[in-house]
């Protein structure tokens, strides 16, 4: 006979984890998750096919590889400045309301979360797109400045990680729904792509610092 706790396989009040999260004003999300995924794709065709153009249009002879780096830090510009949620149900609240299945810190005001979002909102948002326009006019600090914010990437990745895993393992407290797919593929992988790749752009700049 099982004799798991409820609330421990169906979170609190909003299904969210931990059991004892207060999330005030929160809205359940009307769109689906395919929905959701699916104008999320649409968004990121029209975003990138737009920089693309205005890349050739700038800097024809541009190569790949520095096109797919304009296209990550522009990805990046827009992924850092639209987040804020709990009682809001336009498309990006309720496309950060999916993903907080897999941490309900980002509905609930968490110190760490905020000042993370904050920092990156203000500071490396904005540095993300001047590091693409940087690459696409052949600036000489277009080197300095990515390997600046790719680290700066890969710092708050890594305290991000680090905050929710100390918690977890000596605190007790889980963020996360006890589905897999919401540990492996919101929370873990969908990181680990802002490790990975600025990992491999931060190292490509060494060489021309």
């Amino acid at each position: 006979m099982n004799t798991t706790p409820i609330a421990q396989v169906l979170g609190g009040p909003t299904g969210h984890f931990p059991v004892e999260a207060e999330i005030v004003g929160y809205l359940a999300n009307t769109w689906s998750v395919p929905v959701l995924l699916g104008v999320f794709a649409a968004g990121w065709i029209v975003i990138l096919g737009s920089t693309n153009l205005v890349v050739k249009k700038y800097n024809p002879t541009l190569g790949a590889g520095d096109k797919a780096t304009i296209l990550w830090f522009v990805l990046s510009y827009f992924s850092y400045n639209h987040a804020r949620m709990a009682g809001m149900q336009d498309f990006f609240a309720q496309l950060w309301k999916e993903y907080s299945w897999s941490d309900s810190r980002y509905l609930t005001s968490d110190p760490f979360v905020l000042c993370m979002e904050t920092v990156t909102a203000f500071c490396w948002g904005p540095l993300s797109f001047c590091v693409a326009w940087m690459i696409t006019s052949n600036n000489p600090l277009r080197h300095p400045l990515q390997a600046l914010v790719s680290l700066g990437q890969i710092y708050g990745d890594v305290l991000y990680y680090a905050t929710s895993m100390f918690d977890h393992y000596h605190k007790g407290v889980t963020y996360c729904r006890p589905e897999a797919y919401y540990f492996w593929g919101y929370y873990f992988f969908m990181n680990f792509i802002w490790i990975v790749i600025p990992g491999c752009k931060h190292c490509t700049s060494q060489p021309a610092l």
